[in-house]
């Protein structure tokens, strides 16, 4: 005797399979951008600059390489 599928369940796993796999890639996203940010900050400290200029560099690349990973993930995802 086979068993129907309940479109409910369905739907719910479907969302929870959503939730982690969104939830893992914005941790993705933190992750990339604290150690790139983390690395500027370090290079200001080693080189004793005044302005914090690796800091501004590695907040920006930081981000912009979060993005990078983030849309080429979600591009696989689908």
């Amino acid at each position: 005797m086979k068993r129907k599928n309940n479109p409910e369940k369905d739907k719910k796993k479907k969302q929870l399979s959503s939730a982690i796999k969104y939830s893992g890639l914005a941790f993705q996203m933190i992750v990339v951008i604290l150690v790139v940010l983390y690395a500027g900050i370090k290079l200001d400290e080693y080189l004793q600059k005044e302005f914090p200029l690796f800091t501004f560099i590695g907040a920006i690349l930081g981000v912009f390489l979060a993005l990078y990973f983030a849309v080429k993930d979600f591009i696989k995802m689908k």
